[in-house]
């Protein structure tokens, strides 16, 4: 099977590498003609046999609404666009009815597994017709990890359902992650406590909250024992936001991947007005006492 695959950034360019490994030829195009395969979104096409498959893997919003206006006026009837970025499901039908109008095939995929995907490959999480899934599957099982099909790959349901439960999946790892670094912090911050590092690594084995997230934390202390080359600054991408969103929409109380979200905007501050304010009412209210206000480098 040959695809066309668009963004080689940190995702795509694994993913290429690792669906050449299994045997899926790949044309690739970035804008970055060091790591392009073709000069054009036109060249790339043209070398693909039709029906056409083209993997889009670009970051969300504008940049993936250009290319999908782009490949609709380059592809022709019968051929199939996935679109494997961390788009905004309600983008997603957007884009199938703009294909569709010449008569262009979409397939929304959630992909999880970051930079490791190459080594481990990716959990999938599909939205589309059954014909168009089934048409891609030796993709999906080339990108995917070893073993049983169920547990690395999934039809969710109809176009956006890829991406919709990749939110959800994204939205708890933001609570799984929360919860890990404030367990850190807490055993930090107890002078009993002599061997931080230690007792996350032994919880790797055996335990309830084992996870390949905490073999991440354990390698992360490993790398930089005090987390001292690190700011405590976190941004989020988008998901963790929408996530939050659909459970007021669907009124979900989703308390622990909102409070997560909400941390992360703390995080950017480092002299909160909304904890100065707290601070002036207690001393107003109760003459509690207050800190002088740091003063900012000149």
């Amino acid at each position: 099977m040959h695809i066309g695959l668009i963004g080689l950034g940190k995702m795509g360019f694994n993913m290429r590498a690792r669906l050449r490994e299994k045997g899926i030829e790949v044309t690739g195009f970035d804008r970055d003609p060091a790591i392009s395969d073709a000069a054009s979104l036109e060249e790339m096409a043209s070398k693909l046999s039709s029906p056409r498959v083209v993997w889009v893997m670009v970051p969300a919003g504008e940049i993936t609404h250009t290319v999908v206006k782009d490949l609709a006026e380059i592809l022709d009837e019968g051929d199939l666009v996935i679109d494997g970025g961390n788009s905004k499901f309600t983008d997603d039908q957007i884009h199938a009815a703009l294909l569709a109008q010449q008569g262009v095939k979409f397939l929304d995929c959630g992909v999880s597994g970051g930079v490791w995907g190459l080594e481990n490959g990716y959990g999938l999480m599909a939205g589309g017709s059954d014909e168009d899934v089934e048409t891609v599957l030796p993709v999906f099982d080339a990108l995917r990890p070893e073993g049983d099909r169920a547990q690395s790959f999934v039809h969710v349901g109809d176009v956006g359902a890829g991406h919709y439960a990749k939110m959800v999946h994204n939205g708890i790892e933001y609570g799984l992650m929360q919860s890990y670094a404030e367990g850190y912090e807490l055993l930090e911050a107890k002078d009993i406590v002599k061997d931080v590092h230690g007792t996350f690594a032994a919880w790797q084995e055996g335990t309830v909250v084992r996870s390949w997230l905490l073999d991440l934390l354990v390698k992360a202390l490993e790398e930089d024992p005090g987390l001292e080359k690190i700011a405590g600054y976190a941004d989020d991408s988008g998901e963790g936001r929408w996530t939050v969103e659909e459970a007021i929409a669907n009124s979900v109380p989703a308390p622990a991947i909102t409070a997560a979200l909400f941390a992360r905007f703390s995080s950017r501050q480092d002299d909160s007005p909304t904890m100065k304010m707290v601070a002036a009412l207690r001393n107003q209210f109760g003459g509690h006492p207050v800190k002088p206000a740091r003063q900012k480098p000149e």
